[in-house]
């Protein structure tokens, strides 16, 4: 596959993870470009594919007309791991004329447990509690502004 395709919940690590092996980055909501990458995806999508693959492209639903432009530039270059592009929302089903198939990997990625975040010791059991075996009692140090 030329390019895979990350979504799932907000911050659930799509854009932290993908950004541990990009070698270039694009983040369509820099508030600083973010006005300026819309235009040029309207009139020269090609630029903002330029830079070292694999190339994360966060928020991309922002300018639905990279997907064309990415499914493009893989039939030009012939190689696999070229682009990541990352999401939280989906564009309309008519916004992109081609479904990415044999050019997209699609990821679903879920957020962690607050056992797998460290922010639980995992002394209560949700298996348990719904087949009804375990009473809790206990005390967290989390405050509700933390969530």
């Amino acid at each position: 596959m030329g390019a895979i395709l990350i979504e799932g919940a907000k911050w659930c690590s799509k854009t932290s993870t993908s950004a541990n092996v990009a070698r270039s980055n694009l983040y369509m909501q820099d508030p600083d470009n973010a006005h300026s990458y819309r235009e040029l995806a309207d009139t020269k999508p090609s630029l903002l594919l330029q830079g070292e693959a694999p190339r994360l492209i966060d928020e991309w639903q922002m300018s639905p007309v990279l997907w064309d432009a990415v499914r493009f530039e893989m039939d030009k270059r012939q190689k696999s791991g070229q682009f990541i592009f990352t999401g939280s929302a989906v564009p309309a089903d008519n916004v992109t004329a081609q479904t990415g198939t044999g050019c997209f990997a699609s990821i679903l990625m879920r957020p962690m447990s607050l056992y797998e975040s460290q922010e639980s010791n995992g002394s209560v059991s949700f298996a348990e509690l719904f087949e009804g075996k375990q009473d809790i009692e206990g005390v967290s140090t989390l405050s509700i502004p933390f969530y």
